[in-house]
């Protein structure tokens, strides 16, 4: 199969093929969070959304995949709010990047091969500069203020990447617009201001200042991407203006750049997008203190890329059953089989590809990464799975290799696994502490106070003590304990 993605600019879905002669290699680059605060969930859909090209890329169809998401730390808001708060501009930014890579961590999103600041290639950008300068595409603002700027009249095909004329596009509000030819003209670069902190700049031929937004992506993609690259990814607001000055930037500067744009949709509530101007951020870290993490992921992530997310109360809790119907059915499953998560889990990632992903799920991912319809194949799976656990489907040991129903629920196990894996929200993966079956101490004694309670809350019911059985119930489904009554005895997960 063929993996087509829909690219942006050219508003089509296209078969993608690597820029790498042999095939094997692709390289990414994805633009990372302005550190002015704490990450909320609308801040990190892209990253979920990326993780899941990316992870597509590297399973289903074996490439070698170079990833990178820079951290913009220095910027007009990080400077005003680091003002505010009394703190230096760089301890503001660096401790926003940590909490946006705890966030991430969190929400199992894999780390980049590269992220790269903004600060450590103030040199890689002056030289990019010299070069549009040079080439006539840039010039410094004649009014002393040491900022240069990108001459949009120079370069006719500006605007080719959100489809908008010159004529029609509203005057750049990135700096004061005296020192432009036009005033749709963008800062590459920004001359120190009175007031800034000196630390905040860097010399250069046209004076001390700081970079613009938008050439710091240039830069660094190219450092290391090189002059031209696969994909390039971020969220849609972000097509217009930064991606598209990136692109012009890039292409007046004689730079090939990327062959694919993709963008992610928002997160919104009642049809706004989810930011802190609207008072209606949810930060991953304070999301996280009352729901899970995995469950927070499989939320963000279980759409398609391309499409919108309603946040809503209720939201996270059918989240949250999708994830426990997923649980439920591992844990049956590997009692059924005799067998722990890890060992599925390796068994799952060494099969082929074929044999690792229903047809359905790879025409499915290879169709533009269409997440929700790779997770209808995953839990029509996990229905085919229950039905075999309804009538008994075990091999009954883990080594047993022979013929039968239980061959057939191990294939059926071994390909939720690695559907689950490629979209990040595998339960029995060791990052959300291995799932059920997990051979850790701590989990024993889970399993045993649990089984416990249950064997209790079972011999209230023989006795007719229903009372004292709801007691218990209730006292573990508060914990997070999920108990299922099937006629073979009580089964629990966790929530």
């Amino acid at each position: 199969m063929t993996l087509h993605l829909f690219d942006t600019a050219t508003r089509e879905l296209r078969p993608f093929v690597p820029l790498d002669p042999e095939g094997r290699r692709v390289g990414i680059y994805i633009c990372g969070l302005t550190t002015q605060g704490s990450p909320h969930i609308g801040h990190v859909r892209f990253a979920v959304a990326f993780d899941v090209l990316r992870r597509w890329l590297e399973r289903g169809h074996g490439y070698d995949v170079t990833l990178v998401r820079n951290v913009t730390d220095i910027d007009d808001k990080i400077l005003t709010k680091a003002a505010d708060a009394g703190r230096p501009w760089w301890a503001w930014s660096y401790q926003h990047e940590q909490e946006t890579g705890r966030a991430l961590e969190l929400l199992g999103v894999l780390p980049a091969t590269y992220e790269p600041r903004a600060t450590g290639h103030v040199t890689e950008q002056v030289e990019l500069v010299e070069t549009l300068v040079e080439k006539g595409h840039a010039y410094a603002a004649q009014d002393g203020s040491g900022d240069v700027y990108f001459d949009v009249r120079s370069w006719p095909d500006y605007g080719s990447l959100t489809r908008q004329r010159l004529e029609d596009m509203e005057p750049a509000g990135d700096a004061d617009p005296r020192g432009k030819r036009d005033p749709r003209d963008f800062a590459l670069w920004k001359g120190h201001k009175d007031g800034e902190p000196e630390t905040a700049s860097w010399p250069t031929p046209w004076g001390r200042g700081r970079p613009g937004w938008h050439l710091e992506c240039s830069a660094m993609a190219r450092k290391y991407l090189g002059d031209a690259f696969d994909i390039h990814g971020g969220g849609v607001d972000l097509r217009f203006p930064h991606h598209e000055n990136e692109q012009a930037q890039s292409h007046a500067a004689g730079l090939g750049f990327t062959n694919v744009w993709l963008h992610n949709a928002w997160v919104t509530v009642k049809g706004a997008k989810m930011g802190k101007s609207l008072g209606n951020a949810l930060a991953v870290t304070e999301l996280t203190r009352t729901v899970r993490p995995l469950v927070l992921r499989f939320y963000l992530g279980a759409v398609h890329y391309r499409s919108v997310i309603e946040y809503a109360e209720g939201s996270l809790t059918e989240a949250a059953a999708s994830v426990e119907r997923i649980e439920g059915f591992l844990a049956r499953a590997l009692e059924e089989l005799v067998t722990t998560a890890a060992e599925v889990v390796a068994q799952s990632r060494a099969l082929p590809v074929d044999e690792a992903f229903p047809e359905a799920f790879r025409a499915a991912m290879d169709d533009d990464v269409n997440v929700s319809e790779g997770l209808a194949v995953v839990f029509g799976a996990i229905r085919e799975g229950n039905r075999m656990l309804e009538g008994g489907a075990g091999s009954g040991a883990a080594g047993d290799t022979g013929a039968g129903g239980g061959d057939a629920l191990r294939h059926t196990v071994l390909q939720v696994v690695a559907m689950l894996d490629v979209l990040g929200a595998n339960p029995l993966d060791e990052r959300w502490g291995g799932g059920p079956g997990a051979d850790d101490h701590a989990g024993d004694v889970l399993a045993a106070l649990v089984q416990d309670r249950l064997d209790a809350r079972a011999q209230a019911r023989a006795d007719k003590n229903f009372a004292t059985a709801d007691a218990i119930r209730d006292q573990l489904t508060a914990l997070g304990v999920v108990i299922e009554d099937t006629p073979a005895g009580a089964r629990w997960a966790l929530r």
